[in-house]
């Protein structure tokens, strides 16, 4: 079985600790509902991801060099 997350072209997706992750909702000024969404049965989440976190997924960028999106973990 292959390990998607391996792959060189999945982005790094990291789940925020709680301190981290108020930080950045504040910095934007949203909720963490307001975020773009992502199913727990994506492959390339890190396995401890639960729905209600929030994972920081840091992709390679031609135009800035890397971006970081966030997106909330749903069922």
């Amino acid at each position: 079985m292959v390990d998607v997350t391996d792959h060189e072209l999945v982005p790094e997706h990291e789940v925020l600790e709680e301190d981290v992750l108020d930080g950045v909702l504040d910095e934007y000024d949203i909720d963490r509902t307001d975020l773009p969404k992502i199913k727990r049965s994506d492959p390339a989440l890190p396995d401890e991801a639960q729905p209600g976190d929030v994972v920081k997924v840091t992709r390679d960028s031609r135009t800035t060099d890397r971006a970081i999106v966030y997106r909330l973990v749903v069922e």
